[in-house]
């Protein structure tokens, strides 16, 4: 059942439940740890043996070959086509404007040249799931980003079904994304392949992309090899509104985040009661007809319908549950997004679904979940660069900055840095 509850006469049990939401990976990490090692160990073979076992998938070749990217075009319908051409579109264009110049230089004093480099990382790996769902969507997501910030290798790796093929829809995303390679392999051994290499795979420097608690768990496991973006849980849309609200609109959203995974989270928070009850009302009715019912069900166990005393109630409980998607529905949205200081990715006013960035609107739905928006930003451009200083110095800037380097350095027992500012000086006389 769900919670229909004042957020002050809300229990501690209550509280912790909503709050410090758990990926849940504690149990796995022995056995995730195993088939790492695995990987790491007997390579190829080992990739063949666990993709056989987890995915029902004999395969000799993992790696795509183009006759079957051409062939997955001809299986995809045009309509579709051109629906996937327009969201790469616009999430290129979106990811574009985070660009920051490639290097800039600026004199901060006379004779003080400082400035930055921007480098992409050499290689990227985009981990794009599969299951109980095809997720074209991810593969743009996480290819597009890496490519606009210029990544010369973004390999993806996706999970194949029984009989060895990879979903065509995915496979033409990928290619569109701009992919530089895609590979038959998913879950654990995924991640091992990547952040190892094997006989046939080259290792990338950072892992991306989205996946369940065996992905998130691996991820965590081989970071002291490569880096990862972040950690991720079942997702989850926190929505703040008040009564100028459609009450079957909020269930609609809300139900559609629930249909992703049993584990997934909906939360309500409104200053209004009257809709408060509409809304759970509309929920128990559209739950009934959804496709995915047996998920949604599951999800609303975990999920609630809080009525707040006001907006900065509301705004307050929001920024504690930092969300991975943020939903604001009320009569001046801009105004409360002022208040926001933690969330994946927010959605403002009544026509904004977070359908729109999962697929449309262009901005990234790789997001940080269960509470990690307090201190990780979503997916976006900086996860596949590097900023690398620059500085230069005249000998007026020097002479300026002499005095304050030497008596720094020698403060902390480092004579020989003093000593490299006092050779140049002595050169300049």
């Amino acid at each position: 059942m769900m919670i229909l509850k004042k957020i002050e006469e809300l229990g501690d049990e209550e509280i912790q439940g909503l709050l410090y939401r758990q990926v849940g990976i504690q149990d796995m990490l022995q056995s995730v740890d195993e088939i790492i090692k695995g990987v790491a160990s007997r390579g190829d073979l080992a990739l063949a043996q666990y993709t056989e076992r987890f995915d029902g998938a004999n395969l000799a070749n993992f790696r795509v070959e183009d006759s079957e990217i051409d062939a997955a075009y001809d299986l995809v319908d045009g309509d579709l086509l051109d629906s996937l051409a327009f969201a790469a579109e616009n999430i290129a264009a979106f990811h574009d404007e985070q660009r920051e110049k490639d290097i800039w230089m600026t004199e901060i004093a006379p004779g003080i040249t400082v400035g930055q480099k921007i480098v992409p990382i050499d290689s990227v790996g985009a981990y794009v799931p599969g299951g109980r769902a095809t997720y074209p969507s991810s593969a743009l997501m996480t290819v597009i980003p890496a490519k606009v910030a210029d990544v010369p290798r973004v390999v993806v790796c996706t999970p194949p079904a029984p009989d060895g093929t990879i979903p065509p829809l995915t496979l033409v995303a990928a290619d569109m994304a701009g992919a530089d390679e895609i590979y038959k392999l998913g879950g654990v051994q995924a991640i091992a392949a990547m952040a190892f290499g094997t006989e046939s795979i080259v290792p990338v420097e950072k892992i991306v992309g989205p996946g369940n608690a065996y992905v998130t768990a691996a991820k965590l496991l081989v970071r002291n090899t490569v880096e990862i973006d972040f950690p991720a849980g079942p997702s989850e849309v926190l929505i703040i509104a008040d009564e100028t609200a459609h009450p079957d609109v909020l269930a609609a959203d809300m139900i559609a985040q629930l249909e992703h995974d049993p584990a997934s989270i909906s939360v309500l928070v409104t200053i209004d009661e009257a809709l408060a009850r509409a809304v759970a009302g509309e929920i128990d009715e559209q739950a009934l007809s959804a496709e995915r019912r047996e998920i949604v069900e599951q999800g609303l166990q975990r999920s609630a319908i809080l009525i707040a005393s006001g907006l900065e109630d509301a705004v307050s409980f929001a920024n504690d549950f930092a969300p991975e998607h943020l939903e604001i529905v009320v009569r001046d949205g801009m105004d409360l997004l002022k208040g926001i200081r933690h969330a994946g990715s927010i959605f403002i006013g009544p026509h904004t679904p977070v359908a729109a960035g999962d697929y449309a609107s262009g901005t990234n739905h790789v997001l940080p979940t269960s509470g990690w928006a307090r201190v990780f930003s979503g997916l976006n451009v900086d996860h596949f660069v590097k900023k690398i200083t620059v500085q230069s110095l005249s000998p007026e800037g020097l002479d300026s900055l002499s005095e304050t380097i030497i008596s720094l350095s020698e403060a902390e027992g480092l004579p020989g840095h003093a000593e490299s500012v006092r050779r140049r000086l002595e050169k300049l006389g």
